[in-house]
């Protein structure tokens, strides 16, 4: 059994209780992603970013109290979950809870927190919402699916486009694009700088690349 095979006994002092060892985190076995996928709406390509954390139930034979969360988001909160219990002092990483059982493959798992589902913007509208940015400071933003950021609906942080309020005071572009980590749906930490320009289209270019479904 595979999940069995990840568990192994630390040896304790004389007079004490030898303690389980918890798996690390795995991927999703096959039905629990189906079981995500059907009853709760997991899309595709958010099921292989997540990750189950387990322990024996109380239910005995091949069943499994589970907790899943989005490796990516860990990551970009630099929290190292490395079984079970690390979620104990992270809850807010926890998107289902609940078990599952090997051998009927059965599946009972509860969202702790909302899936995001993430509209994937065409070029024309991408450059839409850029070029209505009206005021100096205001920005839109796209979730990414490739960039040095993690984190967010589709696991590389998202890119921000500001209109920048220094414009055109000393040279400076018109549109600013920044990179940044996503928790969530939000940004969080220090924003990166990436690139500007003073065409909407330039950076269009750079968005459309990685703003997709993986």
């Amino acid at each position: 059994m595979f999940w069995k095979k990840q568990q192994t006994t630390t040896a304790a002092p004389a007079g004490t209780a030898a303690v389980e060892k918890l798996p690390r985190p795995k991927n999703l076995p096959g039905f629990v992603a189906k079981y995500l996928g059907e009853r709760h709406g997991v899309e595709s390509n958010r099921l292989w970013r997540l990750k189950a954390l387990v322990r024996p139930s109380a239910k005995g034979g091949k069943a499994f109290d589970v907790r899943i969360f989005d490796e990516a988001e860990a990551a970009s909160n630099r929290i190292n979950v490395k079984d079970y219990t690390s979620l104990d002092q992270h809850p807010e990483l926890l998107l289902f809870d609940g078990w599952f059982d090997e051998g009927p493959k059965e599946v009972a798992l509860e969202a702790k927190r909302k899936v995001v589902k993430v509209q994937i913007y065409k070029e024309k509208e991408i450059l839409s919402q850029i070029e209505a940015l009206i005021k100096p400071g205001s920005n839109v933003i796209f979730y990414l699916a490739g960039s040095p950021a993690s984190g967010g609906p589709l696991g590389r942080g998202a890119a921000i486009v500001e209109l920048n309020p220094n414009y055109p005071k000393h040279g400076e572009k018109k549109y600013v694009l920044y990179i940044t980590n996503i928790e969530g749906t939000e940004p969080v930490g220090k924003r990166q700088k990436f690139l500007d320009s003073d065409k909407a289209k330039q950076l269009v270019n750079w968005i459309k690349e990685r703003h997709f479904k993986a």
